[in-house]
């Protein structure tokens, strides 16, 4: 049967969504996961910044747009093509699609009840990067999984004054997080990403590199 991540890459999502980067995103050090976004100009946002970044993008439903919401096509301009990404159907299909990935992996769970900060943490390859909905925040399974010692690494905050400003933007969000983890990587996905996409730039492939 097929899977509603499946449905809908093919009958929802931007026109191109991930066909040109191609085999390079079989290599990607990181990866962004959305767990119930609900304003689809912070997920365009954030699918141009995976784009620039070389980093996948995973939004877990339930959404609060829909995947075709012209606003989120806006805002991802015309960078779709250099991204990779996947809808799950709720927490628990992501999870179970979590653990079949090869490789050393780990949760990391954005929040502001994080305990270590942002840049002291120290970010590996493998890291999956998570961060919750712009109204609510993580899901209380979501945060447990992030802190539990099979699948998770911890929980992880961006200092900022609260006496004022509830949270950050999730796009800003995002992109601090994002920036660090691939310092300190020493952007090793970018150099290579930008070396592959000159030569497969006219190609077009297109594949399910979650698969």
């Amino acid at each position: 049967m097929e899977s509603t991540a499946e449905r809908s890459n093919e009958n929802s999502l931007p026109h191109g969504v991930g066909e040109v980067v191609g085999d390079v995103s079989r290599n990607r050090l990181l990866q962004v996961v959305l767990v119930s976004p609900q304003i689809p100009g912070n997920t365009g946002c954030i699918a141009r910044t995976c784009a620039a970044s070389a980093v996948g993008l995973h939004l877990i439903e339930p959404l609060g747009f829909q995947v075709d919401d012209a606003k989120l096509k806006r805002a991802g301009l015309d960078y779709w093509p250099y991204v990779v990404v996947k809808v799950h159907s709720s927490w628990r299909e992501f999870r179970d699609y979590f653990r079949q990935q090869d490789g050393e992996k780990r949760l990391l769970a954005f929040t502001k009840r994080g305990t270590a900060i942002h840049s002291d943490f120290s970010y590996r390859q493998g890291d999956w990067l998570v961060f919750g909905s712009e109204t609510s925040g993580l899901p209380h399974e979501a945060l447990l999984d992030c802190k539990s010692d099979r699948l998770g690494g911890g929980a992880i905050r961006i200092p900022m004054v609260e006496t004022y400003v509830r949270c950050l933007n999730l796009s800003v969000s995002v992109g601090i997080a994002l920036y660090e983890a691939s310092r300190q990587l020493n952007y090793e996905q970018l150099q290579f990403t930008s070396e592959t996409c000159i030569e497969n730039e006219k190609s077009f492939i297109t594949e399910d590199v979650f698969a």
